[in-house]
């Protein structure tokens, strides 16, 4: 995973909810993550990732979620086993294994 997918996760489950999270961001990580995406009518985007599938809406005015869509996104990638503890353990993996 790149330092940026990386960072990203970061920033959604960080505590105050970030407003300046980039909605072209999320779908970098959404692809990256190998996630199923189908446009619906609107602004609202399927996805399903890891067996779980959520409705999301596109930002509507400008291209940075708002605090909400930040909250319904980190409770949808959490539901999908998606959080920063989940990196921090396959980055400890990777680096025993490249040590051993």
């Amino acid at each position: 995973m790149s330092h940026k997918h990386e960072q990203l996760i970061h920033s959604i489950f960080r505590d105050p909810i970030s407003a300046n999270i980039h909605w072209r961001e999320v779908e970098s990580l959404l692809h990256h993550l190998g996630a199923e995406t189908e446009s619906l009518s609107g602004a609202r985007l399927r996805v399903k990732l890891h067996g779980h599938e959520d409705v999301l809406h596109r930002p509507h005015h400008g291209n940075t979620l708002d605090r909400s869509g930040v909250k319904i996104l980190r409770e949808f990638l959490a539901r999908a086993r998606v959080t920063p503890s989940l990196f921090e353990a396959m980055k400890e993996k990777a680096k025993q294994g490249s040590t051993g």
